[in-house]
């Protein structure tokens, strides 16, 4: 199998070996090897999408109507044209102590599991903290698990070798480790950083290969439509509070 690095194939001619390598400083050539500069291939990508990050980066009166997101027309817009969708992972959690956000947050799955995105689950703990104000204590609820998930399944997708570009939406830096470490096993891979809208994440993009901003041209060519028909006929709306507000 060849592998590819900086629109670069090394070719040993002593051993018929093909190697990744960067142009050399001074030319294209090195005693025994042949450099071609390589024409487009396909590259298989999947895209791991940080739910919550991506969630509350869009909670705001500017963004609020793209909640109600097609991830599957997203990720083909950051594809080449000879590139292949492997898969779209959705780390999420549900928030079971209000029913009617779980209720609006399943359909969306549903409708996201309709497309070929394949859910991936945390849960929510219920913590207790002290008010910095007052120093009286309050229970309330933190995200677990989906850091950890998204890790798991960037290096594990890389051990199965289901992609050779990864890219990961998220604005969260934490989980610059976890690309650091697909690069360092896995160094004929790249990872890609998506950036939601409002955030940053410069550690994160340092890490990555490269990077992208999502512009909102492109949130509004993957927006789903208000009312949506599965194949077993069941109908889906948009919710209420996340349709147009422009």
């Amino acid at each position: 199998m060849l592998f590819y690095e900086n629109n670069i194939i090394l070719y040993n001619v002593l051993t018929h070996r093909c190697h990744c390598a960067a142009v050399p400083p001074g030319g294209l050539e090195r005693p025994g090897f042949f450099l071609f500069r390589r024409v487009s291939i396909m590259a298989r990508v999947s895209f791991f999408v940080d739910g919550f990050n991506l969630y509350h980066a869009l909670d705001n009166n500017r963004f609020r109507q793209f909640k109600w997101l097609n991830l599957r027309r997203l990720a083909e817009l950051y594809l080449r044209k000879q590139d292949a969708l492997s898969d779209i992972f959705y780390f999420t959690a549900l928030v079971t102590w209000a029913p009617d956000k779980v209720q609006r947050h399943k359909h969306y799955i549903r409708v996201l599991e309709s497309l070929g995105v394949k859910p991936i689950y945390g849960k929510f703990r219920k913590i207790t903290k002290q008010c910095r104000r007052c120093g009286q204590h309050y229970d309330t609820f933190e995200e677990k698990e989906t850091d950890v998930n998204i890790a798991i399944e960037l290096l594990e997708q890389a051990r199965l070798n289901t992609y050779d570009r990864a890219v990961l939406l998220s604005g969260d830096s934490d989980q610059a480790p976890a690309v650091r470490t697909v690069k360092k096993n896995y160094p004929h891979k790249e990872v890609c950083a998506l950036i939601p809208p409002c955030r940053t994440a410069n550690f994160l993009i340092k890490e990555a290969n490269f990077h992208f901003k999502i512009r909102r041209q492109h949130l509004l060519s993957s927006r789903l439509p208000d009312e949506i028909t599965l194949a077993d006929g069941a109908v889906i709306y948009c919710p209420e509070r996340w349709k147009d507000t422009v």
